[in-house]
């Protein structure tokens, strides 16, 4: 278990701030697995809870769970104070900060001294120690904090108690039952919570207080307690008035416990719809993102392919500008026919053969329209097409025979201009 510093009491809220600072800054195997993004909420409830309430100190230990593992935890251990028939008591109690905190309540055990008992199906604590209150119960991040848990626990116990003192034997009894009964004093600890090992835990209030809210069963005092002299009745008997102020306040407690549980369901209800809308709403955030990016790049690319066509368009603009001043401005009286010159007679015989079967074929296209629109009649229509198409097929044949031609003298070519390789 790991301690702040010993300090002087007027530098108390320094050293501990230094030793929360220290405890929840380390990393590596000795850190505290508490999550990174709450670690200076946990510091700021732990220095509120140390000035609110002196009494609790932080410090650090291991914690076993019901599985048998252990974590190292912070924990606040001391005493809260608790008002009870107008006298103030420390109940003795340890708050740890589970590995959830402060997502979830921490958990909180009543902590008794050797001479203290837990009060039997006590309404908040169960035998082990384990305090369960309503606040616990309605936890709700992040507005629940240990000061207003620290309030509650006072209060609470002050409504029931859940320690009260053991009966030791009385060695040496007093036979003055009076003079005893008026001698009895409560030890209780210190608001420090550093008292010497003589200091004795806070119990409930002794026998001179006639309301007690334990029925028949009597409280006694760390200091030896006498018998009552015969005739004096054994039994307390509990105070009607003290009995309907603790039914009326239990009953209010569950009333506002079952109105806290149906507003949380209804809350529960409202945080679903909202993550459902929230995981809609990053489905479509994802969904538009990747519709810009689409977008973007689809930019991008028209980008380059107006880039090229501008560098296109220079490159002909250019060369327009330079084949007009050849021309000598006379652009009317080129001739189309002379604008390109073959490069061979192979290609020469090419280009007239194409230019022929272009020409018959947009001839018989003519022929086919005055036909349709009877123009010309239908025997001199055949006649002209078979002698247009006969001729058609003379060029067509000389079309196949130079791409031959030409084929074979690339490949010619090709070869000629290959490397030698030695065999």
């Amino acid at each position: 278990m790991v301690h702040p510093p010993p300090s002087p009491s007027s530098s108390t809220a320094q050293f501990t701030q230094q030793f929360l600072s220290s405890v929840l800054s380390q990393r590596g195997p000795s850190s505290l697995p508490y999550s990174e993004d709450v670690k200076w909420l946990i510091r700021q409830h732990l220095l509120s809870l140390s000035e609110s309430f002196p009494s609790l100190h932080p410090k650090t230990a291991t914690f076993t769970h019901n599985d048998g593992r252990t974590v190292n935890l912070l924990q606040s251990d001391g005493t809260v104070p608790m008002l009870f028939h107008n006298v103030t008591y420390n109940i003795p109690v340890v708050i740890w900060l589970m590995e959830t905190y402060p997502r979830h309540p921490p958990l909180v055990f009543v902590n008794p001294t050797r001479d203290m008992v837990i009060k039997r199906q006590h309404s908040f604590v169960n035998p082990s120690g384990l305090v369960s209150i309503p606040y616990l119960q309605n936890w709700v991040y992040p507005s629940s904090n240990l000061v207003d848990l620290a309030r509650n626990l006072s209060h609470y116990f002050g409504v029931d108690p859940p320690l009260y003192s053991q009966r030791r034997p009385n060695p040496n009894p007093n036979p003055s039952f009076n003079n005893s009964s008026n001698n009895t004093s409560v030890s209780s600890v210190s608001a420090s919570g550093l008292n010497s090992s003589a200091s004795i835990r806070p119990a409930i209030p002794p026998r001179t207080y006639p309301p007690s809210p334990y029925g028949s069963g009597r409280i006694s005092s760390p200091s030896p307690t006498p018998s009552p002299p015969p005739g004096v009745a054994g039994g307390v008997t509990e105070d009607p008035d003290e009995v309907y102020r603790r039914n009326a306040i239990n009953k209010l407690v569950e009333n506002v416990h079952t109105d806290v549980e149906e507003l949380r369901k209804k809350r529960e209800v409202e945080m679903e719809g909202m993550f459902t809308a929230q995981a809609v709403l990053r489905q479509r955030e994802e969904e538009i993102s990747k519709g810009l990016r689409e977008m973007q790049y689809e930019k991008e690319a028209l980008e380059q392919q107006l880039q090229m066509v501008l560098m296109n368009t220079d490159l002909l603009e250019g060369w327009v500008r330079e084949n007009e001043g050849k021309l000598g401005g006379d652009v009317g009286s080129v001739n189309a026919d002379e604008a390109f010159e073959p490069l061979d007679s192979l290609s020469k015989q090419m280009l007239e053969s194409t230019s022929s079967d272009l020409a018959i074929e947009d001839a018989i296209y003519v022929m086919d329209k005055a036909v349709q629109h009877g123009s010309i009649p239908f025997d001199l229509y055949l006649r002209n097409v078979r002698l247009l198409s006969r001729e058609q097929f003379f060029h067509r044949a000389t079309s196949a025979k130079v791409r031959a031609a030409q084929m074979h003298a690339q490949v010619t070519s090709m070869a000629s201009r290959a490397p030698p390789y030695a065999v």
